[in-house]
């Protein structure tokens, strides 16, 4: 997607769809006044007509823009100015773009609104409208004859001239790495098992590393077991796909600077193991591997931003399969730390990858540490399928999190951890047991990774209902969602500050 953000005024613009926003209840003032006037009073004859309202996300449609220079012109409401935020005209934003993308026009123009009493700035509306253009447009019928959403080719967002040029060019690039980035992991997300393996995850791994200068380094069985991965090699042997460990890191600040550490899950498929999950538990199971798709996609927008940080991504990457080779329940794991674990659901398998990982990490020099995972159905009937769960060891990281995820727009609410669920975990035979049982089954988990970062700063991300939506909505497509990947990379960015 060719972006550029320009000062000419709407009513110049030539573009195959023009999208403009429009407030509720306000009287037409400024550019939708002079429009309104221009067109013989169009826009007053449409909403005293009741078809033009201003309401959050509401969209009208005028195919025929004469006299402005668009051939067609989609009116967008964003709602009362009094409620208007960053994260309703995203919804907007992303509303709009969804349906000028159901069919090929390759020019779209959009400008940015002016909205009283906000403390939302140009470029922060900038940002939000390229981000917003490269998801929205990009849908996940990958493998369809007939595509039902074509990218935009060419953006222009047309922006006030009393706007700083530069910042505002420099929020439009920064928008659209965000967008493409949070498309790298939604289609990473989307594609299913048969194409997304750990090796061929591992692959593209490779590629986008050399594409945007991060180092990469992949791992195979015998590294795995020179490290003594014992609980991430576990879950993988029931797969004829043998298990991957992918490094990828960012220096973007000095040698004796911290770093920070980006870890993911990378289950490509979950059928369980031998707990085995039913038809309707297993259809969406190509997506847990999320957390590592966003561990990559995030890596790619730092080294794209030349964030001022020192940034290593860490990825587990297995098959949980069912075969006569498959970690069995009862069975006995020792971890790479030599923490032994005790198996009794072997589809709490995630926590067993991490494990692994983590302590790697951690024995590698990380400073701070987050960790995303689809991990526990209990996190979704906690939280529900837009909220992601936090958990933490330490508070004062925990809130830069927090901060992150506020800065970017995404919801996460932070969780207890008290020490009294480690109860849940104690095990006759072992150090601990991998599940806790089904009370506070998000939060035994956590205290269960909690085990493996030896006291360093660290974030659990519970990413199980937000990475992928089981269906449409207006202002979202199924699939993979890409969430998380703006936190991470606004984290980055203020790491070390």
């Amino acid at each position: 997607m060719n972006v550029r953000a320009v000062t000419t005024p709407w009513q110049s613009a030539e573009a195959d769809w023009l999208i403009v926003f429009v407030p509720e209840g306000a009287d037409f003032l400024g550019s939708l006044a002079d429009f309104d006037k221009a067109s013989g009073g169009r826009l007053t004859r449409l909403k005293e007509a009741g078809d033009l309202t201003g309401k959050q996300a509401e969209l009208l449609a005028i195919r025929d823009a004469q006299p402005l220079p668009a051939k067609r012109v989609l009116l967008a409401g964003i709602g009362k100015p009094a409620e208007f935020t960053p994260q309703r005209f995203e919804r907007a934003c992303l509303t709009a773009v969804r349906s000028v993308s159901e069919k090929k026009f390759p020019n779209v123009a959009i400008a940015a609104p002016v909205v009283e009493g906000t403390s939302a700035s140009i470029t922060d509306l900038v940002q939000i409208i390229a981000t917003a253009a490269a998801v929205g447009s990009t849908g996940q019928g990958i493998y369809k004859a007939e595509p039902s959403r074509f990218p935009i080719e060419n953006l222009t967002i047309l922006v006030p001239s009393s706007g700083d040029g530069t910042r505002v060019e420099a929020a439009a690039r920064r928008g659209q790495i965000l967008g493409e980035a949070m498309n790298i992991t939604r289609e990473l997300v989307n594609r299913p098992a048969a194409d997304i393996y750990p090796e061929t995850f591992a692959q593209r791994a490779k590629e986008l590393a050399q594409d945007f200068g991060l180092f990469c380094g992949v791992y195979d069985e015998s590294w795995l077991k020179e490290q003594k991965m014992g609980a991430l090699m576990a879950v993988g042997q029931g797969s004829q796909r043998p298990p991957r460990f992918v490094v990828l890191e960012y220096q973007g600040a000095g040698d004796d600077a911290s770093w920070l550490a980006l870890v993911g899950k990378g289950v490509t498929f979950d059928s369980g193991g031998l707990s085995l999950k039913p038809t309707d538990g297993m259809l969406t199971m190509k997506c847990d591997m999320a957390g590592a798709a966003t561990v990559l996609g995030a890596m790619t927008a730092i080294a794209r931003l030349k964030l001022p940080v020192n940034v290593a991504g860490y990825m587990g990457l297995v098959e949980n399969m069912v075969s006569g080779n498959s970690y069995k329940l009862g069975d006995v794991l020792t971890a790479r730390t030599g923490t032994t674990i005790e198996i009794n659901n072997t589809d709490a398998e995630g926590r067993l990858v991490l494990a692994d990982v983590l302590s790697y990490a951690v024995d590698e020099g990380a400073e701070s540490i987050i960790d995303l995972a689809t991990l526990t159905g209990a996190c979704v009937v906690a939280l529900g399928e837009d909220i992601v769960g936090a958990f933490s060891n330490n508070q004062p990281w925990c809130d830069k999190v927090l901060a992150g995820s506020k800065r970017a727009g995404e919801e996460i609410w932070q969780m207890p951890m008290h020490d009294a669920f480690n109860d849940l975990l104690k095990s006759d035979v072992a150090d601990v047991k991998n599940t806790g049982g089904r009370p506070g089954g998000s939060i035994t988990a956590a205290k269960f990774l909690e085990k493996f970062v030896d006291k360093k700063p660290w974030v659990h991300l519970d990413i199980a209902g937000p990475a992928f939506a089981s269906s449409a909505k207006a202002h979202r497509e199924g699939g993979g969602s890409g969430v998380m990947l703006r936190t991470l990379v606004e984290v980055a960015a203020h790491f070390g500050k």
